[in-house]
């Protein structure tokens, strides 16, 4: 069992960077194997307060890349059982909060971030941090996108959530520039960006942030015994986040794409997730 679950990780992990984008691909084998697994069973387990750090701003909105994926794992956890929580700086954190659990962080460099976190951290006692999308930062503590352009008066700071948790810490991302990326500085060095320096305990890498977050969701539904990725349908979020103002991180429109790919090529990835894990996808059944 256990040697199939870790089979069945390695190829999720796979799937996840096989486009190879921004140079995921050759970022994947600095990572131990099984990774996916080991941040699933995290999350399975957490049964408490999960933080979701996301939002990457985009000129003056924020970006497709992130929302989707946090939204699909918070109704993942609360599908286990778990009480999900999206930490986000404006404006999609005024953009979501009348449907979701929020907990908005400022936007831009302030004197008390560290107090920021420690206030939420204290009081919602998260079983496990995690981060898709987040921008990270960099060594000179400030926050760039895929540009090189710095993003710091428009981005808030889930850096300090992640160093001061004293629960489990998870991180997605799919460029270099992350939340979590310092787990792999090494392997950056390749790739044409101003890489993150935030780690964490468990890193994901992927071509697209949000398919990480599908790969995640696919092997909890294989340990809930329950098609959790077919429960979520990305179009009608797309669309929900469209009208909410979105756009895309690369064509910087409002779009139902992500990452400049047609919303059917993450059709087709969560497709594949689920039947590497497991499920017939016909009838939805496992």
């Amino acid at each position: 069992m256990t040697d199939n679950l870790e089979s069945m990780s390695i190829a999720i992990e796979n799937a996840l960077v096989a486009r190879n984008l921004r140079g995921m691909a050759s970022v994947r084998p600095s990572l131990k194997p099984g990774y996916c697994l080991r941040a699933a069973k995290t999350l399975f387990s957490a049964k408490g307060v999960v933080l979701i750090g996301t939002g990457f701003p985009v000129t003056d909105t924020f970006e497709t890349d992130g929302p989707l994926g946090a939204i699909a794992l918070y109704q993942a956890l609360e599908a286990v059982g778990s009480t999900p929580y999206i930490v986000c700086g404006a404006p999609l954190s005024k953009a979501l909060r009348d449907d979701y659990r929020i907990v908005e962080i400022e936007v831009g460099k302030h004197a008390y971030q560290a107090q920021e976190a420690k206030a939420v951290l204290d009081d919602l006692k998260p079983s496990v941090v995690l981060s898709i999308e987040r921008p990270g930062q960099a060594e000179d503590g400030n926050y760039y996108n895929m540009r090189g352009e710095d993003i710091s008066a428009r981005t808030a700071c889930y850096d300090t959530f992640m160093k001061q948790a004293s629960c489990p810490t998870i991180a997605i991302g799919d460029g270099g520039n992350e939340i979590g990326m310092g787990n792999v500085a090494q392997a950056l060095k390749s790739l044409d960006i101003v890489a993150a320096q935030t780690g964490c305990d468990e890193l994901l890498v992927a071509d697209v942030s949000n398919w990480g977050g599908y790969g995640l969701i696919a092997i909890m539904g294989y340990l809930e015994n329950r098609d959790l990725l077919a429960e979520f349908e990305p179009v009608v979020t797309l669309q929900y986040l469209s009208k909410l103002g979105s756009v895309d991180g690369v064509t910087r429109l409002n779009q139902l794409t992500e990452d400049g790919l047609d919303s059917s090529v993450g059709d087709e990835v969560i497709l594949e997730l689920r039947k590497l894990t497991g499920f017939d996808v016909s009838n939805k059944t496992k």
